[in-house]
C-alpha cells in the first residue's frame, strides 16, 4: 500500500471497484438471486472506500519509521471482512434438503475481498481476483450445469392388503436406477380393513435440471389396492 495517494490514484480505484462490482452484479442479476447489481456494486464500492480511507490515515510525515508498528489501520478491512461474514451467512436459506444462496454469499464475500485490493492500491492482484472470479461465475458455472449430481427423493404409498408387494415396488426402483436408502412400512386397520404405508427414501444420478418424476409411478398409481401414491423430490 502506497503512503502516499493522490486523486487520480483514487479515481482509477473506485472506477475499478465499480466495474468489478458491476460484472458480479450482472452475473447475479441475469439469475434472478437477491444480491444483484445494485448490491453488489454497494459492497464493492463500500470495501474500497474503508480501504483508501485506510491509505490516506497512513502518513508517514512527522513519524518515526517505527511508528507502523503501533499504527493498527488493518482493523478496518478486518472489520469490514467479519460484517460480509455475517452478510453472507444472511443470504444462505435451507428449505429441507434444498440450501440456496451460497453461491451469493460467496460472490459477496470475493466482491469485498477485491474491493479492499482495489482500495489499497494492489490493482494487479485485484485485477486477477476479478478475472479468475467472473471465469468462475460464467465458465464453470456453465461446466458445472452440464455435470451430474445426486438426486433424492421420497417415495409414500398407501395401499389396502391387496396392493403392490414391497419386492414388486424395490424391483420398479431398481428398474429406474434408483437406490434404496431407507424403508419403511406402517399396517394400520381403518375401517375393518388393514392399510399400509410404504415409504422409501431413494437416490439416483441425474441431471441437474428438475427431471420428470419416474414412468412406473403411474403405472404403480393405477394397481389394485394403490389408494394414494405420493413422489416428493
Amino acid at each position: 500500500m502506497p503512503t502516499t495517494l493522490e486523486w487520480h490514484d483514487i479515481a482509477l480505484r473506485l472506477l475499478l471497484t465499480i466495474a468489478a462490482g458491476a460484472l458480479f452484479g450482472i452475473n447475479r442479476s441475469e439469475r434472478g438471486r437477491p444480491a444483484g447489481l445494485v448490491t453488489t456494486v454497494l459492497v464493492c464500492l463500500a470495501a474500497s472506500v474503508a480501504m483508501i480511507q485506510t491509505n490516506l490515515l497512513l502518513l508517514t510525515t512527522g513519524k518515526t519509521p517505527d511508528s507502523f508498528v503501533t499504527i493498527d489501520l488493518m482493523r478496518l478491512p478486518l472489520g469490514i471482512l467479519t460484517g460480509m461474514g455475517f452478510i453472507g451467512g444472511g443470504a444462505i436459506l435451507r428449505r429441507g434438503q434444498m440450501i440456496r444462496g451460497v453461491t451469493t454469499a460467496a460472490t459477496l464475500w470475493l466482491v469485498t475481498v477485491i474491493g479492499l485490493c482495489f482500495g489499497g492500491g494492489q490493482i494487479a492482484l485485484g485485477l486477477a481476483a476479478l478475472v479468475l472470479g467472473v471465469v468462475a461465475l460464467w465458465g464453470l458455472k456453465r461446466l458445472e450445469s452440464r455435470m451430474g449430481q445426486d438426486r433424492h427423493a421420497t417415495l409414500i404409498l398407501h395401499s389396502r392388503e391387496d396392493g403392490p408387494a414391497e419386492e414388486e415396488i424395490r424391483g420398479h426402483l431398481l428398474a429406474a436406477r434408483c437406490r434404496v436408502i431407507s424403508a419403511s412400512v406402517t399396517h394400520r386397520k381403518a375401517k375393518g380393513e388393514t392399510r399400509r404405508t410404504l415409504e422409501y427414501e431413494v437416490e439416483w444420478h441425474g441431471g441437474r435440471v428438475d427431471e420428470p418424476p419416474p414412468a412406473f409411478l403411474d403405472q404403480l398409481a393405477r394397481r389394485p389396492g394403490v389408494v394414494m401414491l405420493r413422489w416428493k423430490a
